[in-house]
């Protein structure tokens, strides 16, 4: 079902989303033998359906798009060519029948490969990537400087882990901080994390 569930008699549900034919043969197969003696089992797959979706917003190839059953808000990001430089990676909008039923923050994928979040989709959904939100760069001595979209309130030491953590050659005595205002000056802040014990 849509669950990834199958109901076997007697047995009741049984959970194969994501499991091999193998693995999924051997668990139908335990489940089955507590009610029947020296059964044997044999598991095949019909052709999937097909969904058709919808990509909009900041995304490189908006458009509606046809997939695969199992698809999932990733897969449908890929089928549009991903989000687009202005696009958000953190506030990814599923909708369905005219509501937003989650979203999703690709940097826990990015950043964590965590996937927890990455909602599977149905016919008719909308995926809408909204502008990006608030932004950092980080420069110098961290592992992956560049530019992070923001989510709610962001510590340095937030910023440092999302750019990978510090390199060994690192001075954490003396970290600057460079903040543009809106009538266009910048304030500039030095700070020691080495007294925050990198939590500044």
């Amino acid at each position: 079902d849509r669950n990834g569930q199958i109901n076997l008699p007697y047995a009741g549900p049984v959970r194969v989303w994501g499991l091999t034919f193998k693995d999924a043969g051997e668990l139908i197969n335990r489940q089955l033998s507590r009610y029947y003696r020296g059964i044997q089992t044999s598991v095949t797959m019909g052709r999937l359906r097909a969904i058709r979706v919808y990509v909009v917003g900041e995304v490189c190839q908006p458009g509606s798009f046809t997939l695969s059953s199992l698809s999932t808000v990733t897969n449908a990001l890929f089928a549009a060519g991903g989000p687009i430089k202005l696009g958000s990676l953190r506030n990814i909008q599923l909708k369905r029948n005219h509501h937003t039923v989650g979203t999703v923050d690709l940097y826990d994928f990015l950043l964590r490969g965590d996937k927890t979040q990455d909602f599977r989709l149905e016919s008719g959904d909308t995926i809408f990537l909204p502008p990006i939100g608030s932004i950092a760069a980080i420069t110098g001595e961290v592992k992956r400087p560049s530019v992070y979209e923001l989510r709610g309130m962001v510590r340095v030491s937030d910023l440092i882990e999302m750019a990978g953590g510090t390199t060994p050659r690192s001075y954490l005595k003396r970290v600057q901080v460079m903040r543009s205002k809106p009538n266009a000056e910048r304030e500039v802040i030095d700070l020691d994390l080495t007294d925050h014990g990198g939590n500044g």
